[in-house]
């Protein structure tokens, strides 16, 4: 918990700081923009969270967004599928490539950075090869229902940010109350420990997959409308690293076994608000990637620092005596 706290206040200072060197930063439509954003990256950034308190990763999220944007566009507008069935394809289908990525890191026991990182070539060459290295797109209308869901708003709120709120909830029970949620952590602390404790170890990694590209299949519908032009060759390209830094910056350890729903939705905003104030300030995007860059390495020394910290502090301690233990001579 004093993770999280600890961010949230930074997140208030720099909320605080920008406001003050840009007014524009808290006008009606930047809010509403940043809340929009920080919904559509907030939902795959859970989903990259649940992979990570497993000590897995996934580098094929964004490669993933151009495939599943290429085929929603082709169905909707040149196959005439009907909506509902469109979007149950594509989000299916992102689950089925979420099962593949967890059978061969579970079953063909494949480090998950290889396994992950073919999935990006490959799915980006298939959406490249699909779309003839067009761009698709959905339109200035139609879909009207399909739309107002993800690219409209409740009462001033866009709709992304609503979605964000629900499946963050939803998977905050999951992660933090439930039997499952506890079996992953395990999982991620000492896998052979939690496999001789009776957890079926592989299938709750496997899951932890299926579970990414379900959220991350919701997250591309959103931006895929938010675009609304999907270019395969660069649609999409290093989401995995919003989805990655957003994690770590909010409490989880890339060696797995920690991590929190909201640290991450925290984050994610954290790192919304700094593409901000690099576009108020009129600072050149291409130092983007280099702020997300320092982010990353600023959140992995954290990390390090803190268990050095903790192994020392149990090591002082020394090995606790059970009670009841026969004293030593000359102890009362």
């Amino acid at each position: 918990m004093k993770k999280e706290v600890g961010i949230f206040v930074l997140l208030l200072a720099l909320c605080a700081v920008v406001s003050i060197m840009d007014p524009r930063f808290v006008s009606a439509a930047n809010l509403q923009n940043q809340a929009r954003l920080i919904g559509m990256y907030g939902v795959f950034s859970i989903g990259m969270g649940v992979v990570i308190v497993t000590a897995g990763i996934d580098l094929s999220v964004g490669s993933i967004f151009a495939l599943q944007g290429v085929l929603l566009s082709m169905m909707l507008r040149e196959w005439h599928w009907p909506w509902p069935l469109a979007v149950a394809a594509v989000i299916g289908g992102t689950m089925a490539l979420g099962t593949l990525h967890g059978a061969l890191v579970t079953v063909a026991r494949l480090q998950p950075f290889i396994v992950t990182l073919c999935g990006l070539l490959f799915y980006r060459g298939a959406a490249r090869f699909i779309a003839s290295d067009e761009a698709k797109g959905f339109g200035a209308e139609g879909f009207g229902m399909l739309r107002e869901l993800a690219t409209g708003s409740i009462a001033g709120v866009p709709m992304p940010f609503v979605a964000l709120v629900a499946i963050a909830v939803l998977m905050w029970v999951v992660l933090h109350r439930s039997v499952y949620g506890r079996y992953l952590f395990a999982v991620g602390r000492n896998e052979d420990a939690a496999r001789y404790s009776g957890i079926n170890s592989r299938l709750i990694i496997a899951s932890a997959y299926v579970v990414a590209a379900a959220l991350a299949g919701i997250s591309g519908i959103l931006i895929a409308f938010y675009t609304n032009s999907i270019s395969p060759s660069g649609h999409g390209t290093f989401y995995e690293l919003y989805g990655i830094a957003a994690a770590v910056l909010g409490g989880c350890s890339l060696r797995g076994g920690e991590g929190s729903v909201i640290g991450i939705v925290i984050g994610t905003a954290l790192l919304q608000v700094l593409r901000n104030l690099v576009n108020l300030l009129g600072i050149p995007s291409s130092l983007e990637f280099a702020v997300m860059g320092a982010v990353i390495l600023a959140g992995v020394m954290v990390d390090q620092v803190l268990m050095q910290r903790r192994q020392s502090r149990l090591a002082t301690k020394g090995p606790r005596e059970p009670a009841g233990a026969p004293k030593r001579p000359g102890e009362c």
